[in-house]
């Protein structure tokens, strides 16, 4: 990316958060009047103390009692400034946090849409370093710029005109010395925002390979793996290590060059100041007054300095942020998608075809009929195209040429979430969230009784184990099942799909986690509880789908075969030579 395009892009994130910041107009219309009193009222104090100086200079008089005036201003000034300094630091809290939330919301909703090819084509730890970690980043970033960027600029703005109102001279001192610093930061923040942008790249990499280290521990360590993941992190280590010091280094250079920038204009200020005090331009008290001014002058630039390096970075965090929010959505539905209602399970496959990669052909001309009530299995060699048959038929994605039909309408035309709650499925991964067994039973059903609950669950055998739990049905578990063995899992997202009873049914691979016994209990169940249902059943085991209606046999993406077991028996093609290797050579 050239430095064209990098200035391109650092325009258009800023008018992206100030998009977001609009919204709390309110606390940053007060958070600039407070500064304003703040800067005001600190810059006041100098003045006081420049007549203090006056009230005491001169050899054998003190005057005590204008002293004490001034002393009593003084305090009253350092109230206001310090309560002032308070509510503005509560109203930078609150933009900066709520800025920050509704950007996390908008990139959460925006997860919860996404097409799955872009689930599928990122790591897991990369998107969630986006909205965890950057979004941390650019909170920090963004308080700092509320919280001394504001109150800087208005400092060297107030500044600029008590000094005037006391000596024009020795003002233009000043101002001659100050674009020397403010060329100092400007070059430095060109140079950081590369720097914390690839700082935020690398960092999501390495939270993606240690999210998925440790969701797949016991494979790395079964295959001996330990030490190419170690290798693999200390490559990414070090290279977050390398752009992380120049970030850094970068950043670092900034205070101490304005630094000595400012102590140029201090040192000015004080001769020329000097000089013009012994002709009798400025009393004493005045050059006081403006040697205070001239450092309150400089201090924000150091300031402002330290928040341009950390605006960089929390703008290079709220960039990757943006890139998720606005990444394409799924396909949105149609104004005038209807609700599936009255569904038999009548379902079509009309000339289907489906790549995930647009020069790799999957499934071509697929077409099927599958009447209310069927069973259909399919089968296939791996990468046939089988999941992917699943993943259409529940609008995971959609097709790319010809149509899905459930009931004569096009899925593309229903609401999909009409679609899928007619679908009961069953995966091979399980997914069960924290919680208790009762709340991961009754996620398709929040209204089940109790009764309901035991009945589904009696049905997958699944009631046997879960009364020996230490509290039956609310016994807590955690992420993922927590201690439950996989059967027990599998069981549970049977038992779940059982309690809806939806006239549609998805099992890919459902029983390939439990033991031979509890398979059979499991297909009487299911044999039992489909009665009536149209369903889709994916095995490998070809002992699982004898009993279909229809078994479709699938081999790079289309119907090679089509029928039940024994007439496809009969034929001896490719059915019966899969079915061959699995029982007559074990």
């Amino acid at each position: 990316m050239d430095k064209k395009q990098m200035r391109s892009r650092q325009k258009t994130t800023i008018k992206k958060v100030l998009h977001y910041i609009r919204k709390y107009w309110f606390y940053l219309f007060l958070s600039l009047l407070l500064a304003v009193v703040t800067v005001a009222s600190t810059l006041y104090i100098p003045v006081l103390t420049g007549y203090a100086v006056d009230d005491i200079v001169a050899k054998g008089r003190v005057d005590f009692a204008s002293l004490f005036q001034i002393l009593k201003s003084m305090a009253v000034v350092i109230a206001l400034t310090a309560l002032a300094q308070w509510i503005m630091n509560v109203c930078n809290n609150k933009i900066t946090y709520y800025v920050v939330r509704d950007i996390r919301e908008e990139a959460f909703r925006k997860i919860e849409i996404l097409p799955l090819k872009y689930v599928d084509a990122h790591q897991t730890g990369e998107i969630v370093s986006r909205v965890i970690a950057d979004a941390d980043q650019f909170s920090d970033g963004l308080l700092m710029g509320f919280t001394q960027f504001f109150t800087g600029v208005v400092t060297i703005l107030g500044t600029l005109l008590f000094m005037l109102s006391i000596h024009v001279g020795i003002t233009l001192v000043v101002v001659v010395v100050t674009p020397l610093s403010l060329f100092v930061a400007a070059f430095i923040a060109k140079k950081t925002f590369t720097m914390f942008k690839l700082q935020s790249e690398t960092r999501g990499e390495q939270t993606a390979l240690i999210d998925e280290m440790i969701g797949n521990q016991k494979v790395v360590q079964a295959f001996s793996q330990e030490e190419k993941v170690m290798e693999r992190f200390d490559e990414i280590n070090r290279r977050l290590q390398t752009c992380s010091l120049r970030a850094i280094f970068f950043s670092s250079i900034t205070n101490p060059a304005t630094r000595f920038v400012n102590g140029l204009v201090y040192t000015g200020v004080g001769i020329v100041g000097a000089f013009t005090a012994m002709r009798g331009g400025i009393s004493v008290g005045q050059l006081a007054c403006f040697l205070s001014y001239a450092n309150q002058y400089t201090k924000p630039f150091n300031e402002i300095s330290g928040v341009v390096t950390e605006l960089q970075n929390a703008l290079a965090c709220a960039a990757r942020l943006f890139e998720l929010i606005e990444e394409e959505p799924q396909i949105p539905e149609p104004e005038n998608a209807v609700a599936l209602k009255e569904v038999k399970g009548h379902v079509e496959l009309n000339q289907v075809g489906f790549s995930y990669v647009p020069d790799k052909k999957l499934i071509e001309d697929l077409s099927l009929d599958v009447a209310p009530g069927q069973r259909v299995a399919i089968v296939g060699p791996t990468g046939c195209g089988k999941t992917t048959v699943i993943n259409l038929l529940m609008r995971f994605y959609d097709v790319d040429t010809g149509s899905i039909r459930v009931e004569g309408q096009d899925i593309r035309d229903v609401t999909r979430k009409s679609l899928r709650e007619n679908y009961g499925m069953v995966l091979q991964e399980t997914w069960l969230k924290a919680g208790t067994i009762r709340e991961n039973i009754i996620m398709g059903k929040p209204d089940a009784t109790d009764e309901e609950i035991r009945e589904a669950a009696m049905a997958t055998h699944a009631h046997s184990f879960i009364k020996r739990l230490p509290d039956g049905y609310d016994t807590y578990i955690g992420e993922d099942g927590g201690s439950l063995s996989q059967g027990q899992k599998q069981l549970l997202c049977i038992t779940r799909v059982m309690l809806c009873l939806p006239p549609m049914l998805i099992l890919d691979e459902a029983t390939s986690s439990i033991d031979t016994r509890t398979e059979l209990k499991i297909q009487e169940a299911f044999a039992r509880l489909m009665k009536g249902k149209t369903s889709f059943i994916v095995a490998h085991r070809l002992s699982t789908i004898r009993e279909a209606d229809m078994i479709l046999v699938m081999k790079d993406g289309k119907i090679i075969e089509q029928g039940n077991h024994e007439s496809l028996l009969a034929k001896g093609g490719f059915y019966a030579k899969l079915y061959q290797s699995q029982f007559v050579h074990s």
